[in-house]
């Protein structure tokens, strides 16, 4: 990992992210599209051997497949799906908006109603790796909305098969369909509806960079949660935090993918080298130890800072989607974050207890977003409506202030609008 220090290295080096070598793959994901929106079912099954290698007989996950997975898991895998369920709905019904009614003197009465969404399409990344948390993540803050019908795509196996954790999690969060369809296609396929899929109103869900591409193409036909880039985190530690658990947590991060971004900040230079000893000790012992050891070699940062409050500036500035602060007093650091996606408090909280189990949402912005958005939420699940009414005698009253504002724009036939009511019955 490169070590930096802010004694000889400016802030703005500090910080830089390394710009991503990522493939334009923006052609291919057009013409995919194009394939789903004219062809359907047809595209879907063509593209899925092409891409996947895989022959599909039908695109729909049978309620029979789902109750073979729920058996398939172990009571104990289960259990825990369903005490992680407990502790994400208890988290996410705390965000659940009310609306509001707004009655004046002169009889005007104005509100918002908060109304969920009527289809939501759920991406869950499959084949070499499965989630069932992300099941759990994406799906429970919509059916705390409200949301009618919750549509889950997934790619299968080279057997054509649903791995069954993700089965059993659909099961545990109650998804209403699910469908054997990844990648592009499936993204496509959500957007536009084939003879199969219906078509939804916001997709969600991680996913690799067609994934991403195609999601963004496909916003304004749907709504998206967010384009999701290589995860990461940030750990600021003083002099009370152990180094071993550093490291522990620096590799959970840096075992995700080549590109994931593992960075340490603190005020001491001797953990910088114990932190190092242990990276070394324990990185033998992944096995995913060359994504690993990629991502970390590619970039991987150890920051030695003057004091905390420094310490703080470079994080803000790099906007982490996974802040820890292991460090002796956590809570009177966490007034001064102003960016991360979700903030981890103390040496007995680690970033992998949010990832799987405590409450609060793992889909988190990434790549610095976290500067401008926020983590998947119940308010992704909702859209919101005004209404208003107006008696004669306040129609009438606040005529002249409309026309005048009407007319300002040259909007005569707006003022006309206004005015006609105002003479009356003609």
């Amino acid at each position: 990992m490169r070590i930096f220090s802010t004694q000889k290295d400016t802030i703005e080096t500090i910080v830089a992210r390394k710009q991503s070598e990522t493939k334009d793959v923006s052609t291919v994901v057009a013409q995919i599209i194009a394939r789903v929106q004219q062809q359907g079912d047809q595209a879907l099954f063509q593209l899925i051997e092409e891409i996947d290698q895989v022959t599909l007989s039908s695109l729909t996950v049978s309620l029979e497949e789902v109750e073979t997975a729920v058996q398939a898991v172990s009571p104990e895998l289960l259990e825990v799906m369903e005490q992680a369920k407990e502790n994400i709905l208890t988290f996410h019904q705390k965000q659940v908006q009310q609306g509001f009614v707004l009655t004046k003197e002169n009889g005007v009465v104005m509100g918002q109603r908060v109304l969920p969404l009527a289809k939501v399409g759920v991406y869950v990344p499959g084949g070499t790796a499965a989630y069932p948390s992300t099941v759990l993540m994406d799906v429970l803050p919509a059916k705390i909305a409200g949301v009618k019908k919750i549509v889950m795509i997934t790619p299968t196996d080279s057997q054509g098969k649903v791995p069954a954790a993700i089965l059993a999690a659909a099961s545990v969060a109650g998804v209403d369909e699910i469908y054997k369809v990844g990648g592009a296609h499936g993204v496509a396929a959500l957007a536009y509806g084939t003879e199969t899929i219906p078509k939804v109103d916001k997709i969600v869900g991680p996913g690799n960079i067609y994934v991403a591409t195609a999601k963004k193409m496909v916003y304004g036909e749907v709504d998206i949660d967010m384009i999701a880039g290589p995860s990461d985190v940030l750990i600021i530690a003083d002099a009370s935090a152990n180094p071993r658990w550093l490291a522990a947590d620096l590799l959970a991060q840096a075992e995700h993918d080549i590109l994931a971004q593992a960075i340490l900040v603190t005020t001491e230079a001797a953990l910088i080298e114990q932190v190092q000893v242990e990276l070394d000790l324990q990185l033998k012992q992944l096995p995913r130890k060359d994504i690993a050891a990629a991502a970390l070699e590619s970039s991987g940062k150890l920051i030695l800072v003057k004091d905390l409050t420094e310490a703080l500036t470079i994080a803000n500035q790099i906007a982490p989607e996974h802040l820890e602060l292991a460090v002796a007093d956590p809570f009177a650091l966490l007034g001064q974050v102003e960016n991360a996606g979700s903030v981890f408090l103390g040496h007995h909280t680690p970033e992998v207890l949010g990832d799987y189990f405590a409450g609060p949402n793992h889909t988190l912005p990434t790549e610095g977003t976290a500067r401008f958005y926020s983590p998947l939420s119940v308010d992704d699940f909702i859209k919101k409506s005004s209404y208003l009414y107006y008696p004669e005698a306040a129609m009438k009253a606040a005529g002249p202030a409309v026309a005048l504002f009407a007319e300002t724009e040259d909007l005569i036939g707006h003022a006309r609008s206004i005015n006609v009511r105002r003479e009356g019955e003609k």
